[in-house]
């Protein structure tokens, strides 16, 4: 077994934007050995001061619509910049055995091998929504390991899109035209949390279906209520396998960034989602205290066999295992 790096290791070898002990460093915040949190904690804390830099970029879009092959055109983009692109994506763990597939550097191969892009997949580890716990504190990592990019793909489970937005600056969502009701196939909620929406696979004989579909979304969205950032949602079209449009949606996220630094939305939001982390760090760490509660462990199969045969209500049988718990806590 690889021994554990001191603290300074950690943080001088992310700070000098070594992918190695950016990836060993990722691999610690993930773990769930208690000596690991603790380590992970103070790399986390020491790294702060370096991160924050980045625009972070949530991609989410229906099944088929080749996210991973946009990813990797737009993930080249930048790089041909000179800039440096990290992409967090996250795999769904299986609920039999919480295993994933972690495929998604074999799908983005050229892009893997881009010495100024780093490809991380993650699994969702069965967390609410498909969204990897630890996924806002390797956002932290890579801005201090000099990424100015970072992409977070969502496995598209319907709650992802939520968390997605709720930890990045701008919100992309990909669409295909001519596969049908696009209109009635997406959920609304979805529409309105975007910051763009791009029609891909505009090439060939999709071209015209793709324009289109540009002003059936166009004409939707003048239906929802304004963005917080004021900022106005446009509808492109692209081709990530021609390469074609991936340049203007880089130029509209750039727009958009400025836009909302200059009128303060870019600052509030990121403080409103450190606020919403906080929040989600005390629910997952009360409820992870509840289920390792050894009392708890011993009192709950008897619970689950009761609620199972019917001789007492979930909402009591929950209600009785709470106040198990917190007698424990306070004793």
């Amino acid at each position: 077994m690889r021994h554990r790096l001191t603290v300074e290791a950690y943080t001088q070898g992310i700070l000098s934007g070594d992918r190695i002990i950016l990836s060993r460093a990722i691999t610690l915040i993930e773990s769930k050995l208690r000596n690991d949190k603790i380590l992970a904690k103070t790399v986390l804390e020491n790294i702060l001061p370096n991160s924050g830099k980045s625009i972070r970029v949530g991609i989410t879009g229906v099944p088929g619509v080749g996210k991973s092959t946009f990813i990797e055109a737009f993930g080249k983009h930048i790089t041909s910049l000179k800039k440096k692109v990290a992409v967090l994506t996250i795999d769904p763990s299986s609920k039999k055995t919480a295993g994933s597939i972690l495929a998604d550097k074999t799908r983005m191969e050229e892009l893997a091998r881009d010495p100024l892009a780093f490809i991380r997949p993650s699994a969702s580890g069965l967390s609410l929504g498909g969204v990897a716990r630890s996924t806002r504190e390797t956002i932290l990592l890579c801005e201090a390991a000099g990424y100015e990019i970072i992409i977070i793909e969502t496995v598209g489970v319907g709650q992802s899109e939520t968390l997605v937005k709720g930890m990045s600056d701008f919100f992309l969502l990909l669409m295909l035209a001519g596969a049908g009701d696009e209109l009635q196939g997406i959920k609304k909620g979805i529409m309105e949390m975007a910051d763009a929406v791009a029609i891909n696979k505009a090439d060939g004989a999709n071209e015209t279906a793709a324009e289109l579909a540009v002003s059936e979304y166009q004409n939707a969205l003048h239906l929802f209520p304004k963005s917080d950032s004021d900022f106005i949602t446009k509808v492109l079209t692209c081709s990530a396998l021609e390469k074609f449009g991936i340049s203007s949606i880089w130029e509209l996220i750039t727009e958009y960034q400025e836009a909302t630094i200059k009128n303060g939305y870019f600052q509030k939001n990121r403080q409103a989602q450190n606020l919403e982390w906080m929040h989600d760090y005390i629910r997952q760490t009360l409820e992870d205290q509840f289920y390792e509660n050894s009392i708890i462990k011993k009192a709950i199969a008897t619970s689950e066999n009761s609620v199972k045969e019917g001789n007492e209500l979930p909402v009591a049988a929950a209600e009785r295992l709470l106040d198990i718990f917190r007698k424990t806590i306070t004793k």
